[in-house]
């Protein structure tokens, strides 16, 4: 007794008296690398999928692909702008 108080031990045992087993790994026994690299595979596969239906679209479709690549780069270049904008912003403030 600690304090008047009485204290069980508690343990893993199961009820029915059967033996601990450990822990093992899940998903048929794969490690977590394992499981790891399968799901880096299947990412590959997706995104392999993905660039080949999108160079087939542009093949299909050279316009409207030329048009996205067009608009994507005039954001990419606005962006760019804007940022050094602000940031110049800051620099001529600090000037004066």
């Amino acid at each position: 007794m600690i304090r008047g108080r009485e204290f069980a031990m508690i343990t893993d045992t199961p009820a029915d008296n059967t033996p601990a087993t450990t822990a093992e790994p899940e998903a048929g026994g794969k490690s977590f690398f394992e499981q790891a690299e399968d799901l880096l595979g299947h990412a590959k596969e997706a995104i392999g999928d993905a660039i080949e239906s999108t160079v087939d679209a542009a093949k299909e479709h050279p316009v409207a692909a030329a048009a996205i690549a067009a608009g994507a780069a005039a954001a990419v270049a606005g962006a760019a702008y804007g940022i050094s904008q602000l940031v110049g912003g800051e620099d001529e403030a600090e000037k004066k």
